[in-house]
């Protein structure tokens, strides 16, 4: 008995309504295989700074006068005395020195250019002395080298040396002393004139944390740091020549430049280096307006005393204890999960210190095992100290529900 044509139209219907559901089986599934699936979310939970709990330390800051000192790499302790600009005598040396290596580089084991003393040069040296300016003796027809020339300026202070520098860099002196303000403009000095290469003049004027600020670039200049680090140094005519900053060699103090006159009083621009748990840090620091006693010995007195007392306030400091959290993790199903650090962050400091807090989450985590690291902590002080942050619990990919509830 043959099939009817109604029950053979219900076969094929039927037949096609199973292919159709075959078809959106797979369609879903494969949607669900596709599924793009979402990155945890992940919230910092540390500061970006974090500072040392307790009190600043109290330094032997000078009782009179200007006074600022910082540790490179590390932070400022300060300053005291104000900030009124103050004549500053022969540390105004240091920007002539500055501009001139700025100028004219000196890599090491060479001797820069070469001047050759003329009798103009050796008359004015003799003007100098008559007006008890500091100077060294000059010849003519002596040809005396960049390095040599910079020895005189900064060892035994010589003014003549000095103008010599500027006319040779500049043409003139008042060419030479627009591009020591200029400079001194550009560094952020904004209390600072100079009128003079050398400082003689009372309207140069400036304040310790100005001059800190110039400290700092030109102690980064090899030549310049090499030099301020001698004791003594020999010139053709001259001879052998004594720095005047008597702690030049002595327990790890490094330069820089002494002043004195009696506007001015005693001043001393200053660095020294210090070893801490074997990190060697630089120490830089400038007194002004010193008078207890002759003045380079009172500058260079009250430089000893507060470069002691910063120097024993540095310690290792525990910025960020093992354990810390430092990130909140999510996931769209409302799990979270605690970012954790490994291991303690320490860095160099003392109480007060504010040092910088890097937090680097992995990049497009989308679930995480208990354990797994998610982030890697890092500190900057005087160096980079990292460590790495794990998760506490486990975190997972977003549930069945979710994907079918975010299909479309």
């Amino acid at each position: 008995m043959g099939v009817s044509y109604r029950s053979r139209e219900g076969a094929r219907w039927g037949a096609l309504g199973a292919f159709v559901l075959v078809l959106v089986v797979v369609a879903f599934a494969q949607r669900l295989a596709t599924q793009s699936t979402p990155a945890l979310v992940m919230h910092r939970t540390v500061a970006a700074f974090v500072r040392v709990p307790g009190s600043p330390p109290e330094l032997a800051w000078p009782r009179e006068g200007e006074a600022a000192v910082e540790v490179e790499g590390v932070g400022g302790f300060g300053s005291t005395g104000g900030s009124e600009p103050v004549p500053i005598a022969s540390v105004a040396k240091v920007m002539t020195a500055y501009l001139t290596l700025r100028e004219h580089p000196m890599p090491p084991g060479e001797h820069g250019f070469v001047m050759t003393i003329t009798s103009a040069d050796v008359e004015e040296q003799g003007e100098r002395a008559e007006l008890g300016e500091s100077n060294v003796p000059v010849r003519v027809g002596e040809r005396i080298t960049e390095r040599q020339a910079l020895q005189a300026l900064l060892l035994p202070s010589a003014n003549n040396i000095a103008a010599l520098l500027a006319v040779h860099d500049a043409g003139t002196l008042t060419a030479f002393v627009r591009r020591m303000n200029a400079t001194a403009t550009q560094l952020g000095m904004k209390s600072t004139t100079y009128t003079d290469p050398s400082g003689f003049n009372q309207g140069t004027v400036s304040t310790a944390a100005d001059q800190l600020r110039l400290a700092r670039v030109a102690m980064r200049v090899p030549a310049f740091a090499k030099i301020v680090d001698e004791r003594s140094a020999v010139l053709p005519v001259a001879g052998r020549v004594s720095n005047f900053n008597g702690l030049v060699g002595v327990d790890g103090w490094v330069g820089v430049k002494t002043g004195s006159d009696s506007a001015a009083g005693g001043c001393l621009m200053f660095a020294r280096h210090v070893t801490i748990a074997g990190s060697q840090l630089t120490m830089l620091g400038v007194v002004l307006g010193q008078r207890q006693g002759p003045l380079v010995e009172a500058a260079l007195s009250s430089a000893q005393r507060l470069g002691d007392s910063a120097a024993a306030a540095l310690r290792v400091e525990t910025i960020i204890p093992a354990g810390t959290s430092v990130v909140s993790a999510s996931n769209v199903n409302g799990g979270h999960t605690n970012v954790v650090t490994t291991s303690a962050l320490q860095e160099i400091g003392w109480a007060g210190t504010a040092f910088r807090v890097e937090v680097l989450p992995r990049a497009s985590m989308t679930r995480l095992s208990a354990g797994e690291q998610a982030a890697t902590v890092a500190v900057r002080g005087a160096s980079v100290v990292r460590t790495r942050a794990l998760a506490t619990h486990a975190l997972g990919s977003p549930s069945l529900g979710w994907r079918m509830r975010h299909l479309l």
